[in-house]
């Protein structure tokens, strides 16, 4: 539906074109700083929570393992 004034449509147009482009730029400065954010743990040896969850689960599970084997050792 159009207005009346065609000044009122072309500014909406460009208001409309102005939030598209700030949610562009949003997107993209959020995945720039994503990939900065990577590379800095990268470079200090960080690892990622599900890596972390992954090895505490291993290592719990081998020293169960462990534990096992010291018992049945000793019986």
């Amino acid at each position: 539906m159009q207005s009346q004034s065609p000044l009122l449509d072309e500014l909406t147009k460009a208001a409309n074109a102005a939030v598209g482009l700030a949610q562009a730029a949003g997107e993209e400065a959020k995945a720039a700083f994503r990939s900065g954010v990577d590379r800095v743990a990268a470079d200090i040896d960080l690892i990622r929570r599900e890596e972390f969850e992954a090895l505490k689960a291993e290592v719990a599970a081998l020293r169960a393992e462990i534990a096992n084997l010291k018992s049945a050792g000793e019986a």
